[in-house]
């Protein structure tokens, strides 16, 4: 019996190239998985309506909002967050910067920011605010409360006006992450230079 030396096993090679193909596809899936994650859960994009977070944000400025920044803490103060608003027309996204925490008492007298009877040290470059609004007298937060202010302390609505109020967490839809015209990260922004 003679052996035919040119005929080879076919068998490994298909068997490499079948399993190079489904890891090929898989690759494939993980990738358009985690872009479909990142662009319906994790990350979304919006435009700062307004000039209440000057000189922090501008109007029309496009933020990046990490949806997913809360899902292992809760919101700090000084955050800059993204929040549905709703009135009886329609449904919009706001942006303030967090100033009182659940369960603390907020009240503004004199241009300034008191929580739980002691004045707030800010990070952040602010004029002292003229109108205090409902803070004129203490704000008692609950448990899933918020107390926010925009930047632009005298020319924002936000948690000192009836219309706005208090923002509970479920409304809170992320951290406004990322300026994209002039790239910075938006917490970074309108910080004070500490004095040396």
């Amino acid at each position: 019996m003679r052996y035919d030396f040119e005929k080879e096993d076919k068998g490994p090679v298909v068997k490499k190239v079948i399993l190079s193909l489904i890891i090929w596809f898989a690759e494939i899936a993980a990738v358009v998985g985690l872009a479909y994650f990142i662009a319906n859960y994790a990350l979304e994009k919006t435009v700062m309506p307004g000039d209440s977070m000057e000189k922090t944000l501008m109007d029309q400025d496009k933020i990046i909002i990490n949806k997913f920044s809360y899902v292992f803490h809760q919101p700090r103060r000084f955050d800059v967050i993204v929040f549905k608003q709703s009135d009886k027309e329609h449904s919009y996204l706001n942006v303030k910067r967090i100033i009182g925490l659940p369960g603390e008492t907020v009240q503004i007298k004199e241009g300034k920011i008191y929580i739980n009877g002691e004045p707030l040290t800010e990070k952040i470059v602010n004029d002292p605010i003229e109108n205090p609004g409902l803070a004129e007298e203490e704000i008692k937060l609950d448990e899933n409360e918020f107390f926010v202010l925009g930047d632009n302390r005298n020319n924002s609505e936000d948690s000192r006006f009836a219309n706005v109020g208090n923002i509970v967490s479920g409304d809170i839809l992320g951290k406004a992450w990322i300026r994209q015209n002039g790239f910075a990260f938006i917490n970074k922004l309108n910080i004070a230079k500490e004095e040396e």
